[in-house]
């Protein structure tokens, strides 16, 4: 590589899917001919799927991006021999275009500590390689790591561990959080990476405050472009910078200057965006509806279907979400969110069955308690002598189809067949 300093693509989310392909184009356009591109597995390196979710990058770059990439495989600094952890290594080493992205943050960085893996990466940057951290991959490169699993899922107090800090190698002093916009949660809040605002806001009063906050949109990149000094934001989101408890908002296709991110003023710094970036925007990375807000319309539909009683509604609303599950399947949509997808739809088929359980069976079983105070009502008046009064009951229930018989032991009723 002929340049000084290369780009760090950090991602929100969306880095195996149809929305950054064109983004992954670019990036490795200007790498020159025939770049190496390598991906690395270790955040996921302790899921048993860890060579599925390899996989799937390999035969994502090579049906969408249409380029070959090979896979630096260090799962853990305990399970690679010497030699297998060497072959990584010299992988990275090789490399110009290094993708990192789903699983453990903070597995990852510690499977990274006392290995040569941070070193690596930072050099291949310096001499002019590419580093795309998404997802999982791009809390790690700040200077401290939000632990997700940990405070999300374990329920541990809340807490921040030690970043790889790569971004600190290049004069930037940031945390960065991906999945900033996310909305999984559906009636909870799960933005700013599951954390949700109030537990995030005290997440943020524990770091230094010389510290700023870097939040990825999700399927959203920050293209930090070391050599030309600026950064642009991709995608379909935003890119928000929080210091000292204000927020600036880049928008998809804005560029600014890298001073922003270490601290400068903005109004000084910022830039309109440019039709001549070497990452243009294009409206067809933009679609109209993301796959939550989907999930999230076709549940609401469903359940509005459900107090209407409106069943074709509801069941159009099942339907809509299979096939919007199976759309996002084949468009590379992240494995966990189609998870959790499938979890809303499971939940969507109980509460169905639920309540066609507690519905009653059929028309004479909705209209036995009806019936049945009509009849207690006729046998009133009968037993009174006010036959007319009787009659017109025994006449208006003969009129909506049923058939009334006065038997010795009282008067039964039947719908007409």
């Amino acid at each position: 590589m002929s340049s000084n300093s290369g780009v760090i693509a950090l991602m929100g989310s969306g880095e195996l899917t149809a929305t950054m392909v064109e983004t992954h184009k670019a990036l490795l356009a200007n790498l020159g001919t025939h770049p190496r591109a390598v991906f690395l597995d270790t955040p996921a390196g302790f899921q048993l799927n860890v060579d599925q979710i390899s996989g799937k990058a390999v035969a994502y770059f090579a049906t969408h991006v249409k380029y070959p990439i090979s896979v630096a495989s260090f799962k853990s600094s305990d399970s690679c021999t010497p030699y297998e952890a060497e072959q990584a290594f010299h992988c990275l080493r090789e490399a110009d275009f290094i993708l990192i992205g789903p699983g453990s943050p903070t597995y990852a960085v510690c499977q990274w500590q006392q290995t040569p893996v941070p070193e690596i990466i930072s050099r291949r940057i310096e001499d002019g390689g590419c580093l795309v951290a998404a997802s999982a991959a791009a809390l790690t490169v700040g200077r401290f790591t939000l632990p997700v699993y940990e405070i999300y899922k374990v329920g541990d107090d809340l807490h921040w561990v030690e970043g790889m800090n790569i971004l600190g190698h290049f004069g930037f002093n940031l945390v960065v959080i991906p999945h900033w916009n996310n909305a999984e949660g559906g009636t909870h809040d799960t933005r700013f990476c599951y954390m949700g605002e109030p537990r995030f806001r005290k997440l943020e009063s524990l770091l230094p405050e010389d510290v700023s906050i870097l939040g990825l949109d999700e399927h959203t990149a920050c293209i930090i472009d070391l050599e030309k000094n600026e950064a642009v934001v991709r995608g379909i989101g935003s890119v928000t910078l929080r210091r000292h408890g204000t927020e600036l908002i880049f928008e998809t296709g804005e560029r600014f200057s890298l001073e922003v991110l270490r601290g400068g003023d903005v109004a000084e710094h910022r830039r309109q965006q440019d039709s001549e970036s070497p990452y243009p925007v294009s409206v067809t990375d933009i679609p109209a509806e993301s796959f939550w807000d989907r999930v999230h319309t076709l549940e609401a539909v469903f359940h509005a279907g459900l107090e209407k009683h409106a069943m074709k509604e509801t069941a159009s609303a099942l339907l809509e979400l299979d096939k919007a599950i199976w759309k996002a399947h084949m468009d590379s949509e992240s494995s966990e969110c189609i998870s959790q997808a499938r979890d809303i739809f499971r939940d969507m088929i109980v509460l169905l069955a639920n309540r066609l359980e507690s519905s009653p069976k059929n028309k004479a079983e909705c209209l036995a308690p009806l019936v049945a105070e009509l009849l207690a009502l006729r046998e009133n008046f009968r037993h009174n002598r006010q036959w007319k009064e009787a009659d017109a009951i025994r006449d208006t229930l003969q009129r909506v189809h049923m058939i009334i018989e006065d038997t010795g032991s009282g008067s039964q009723w039947r719908l007409k067949s």
